[in-house]
């Protein structure tokens, strides 16, 4: 799970690079709103099908978004994401309580509609 998180933040500091092209930056913004979407290509209620299109289309955008990161660059972000994972500094929590307000609007806003 570790390896994960170091990937995720190496995908994340790549796309941010300015010796990266605008094809991964476009693929890797398409995976991240794929995989943060609540509509799926094929719902997640139908058995087996509905986790597959999640299985297949998530690894294999990240995969080609890799392949088309220069290799400097991405070699460059895995060290630096690898480097901020061993730190000892601090996480700002700043973005953790967004999301978690976000979260709590969203669901005052469903619980308000229903009533």
């Amino acid at each position: 799970m570790a390896d994960l998180k170091v990937r995720a933040h190496a995908l994340y500091l790549a796309a941010r690079d300015r010796r990266t092209g605008w094809l991964p930056r476009i693929i890797l913004a398409a995976v991240a709103a794929y995989a943060l979407c609540p509509l799926d290509l094929i719902p997640d209620f139908i058995p087996v099908l509905g986790l597959l299109d999640d299985l297949v289309l998530l690894p294999a955008g990240i995969g080609l978004a890799v392949r088309l990161i220069p290799r400097e660059v991405w070699e460059q972000s895995l060290a630096r994401a690898r480097e901020a994972a061993e730190s000892d500094r601090p996480r700002p929590w700043s973005a953790t309580v967004l999301i978690v307000l976000v979260w709590l609007a969203a669901a005052g806003l469903v619980l308000w509609l229903v009533l």
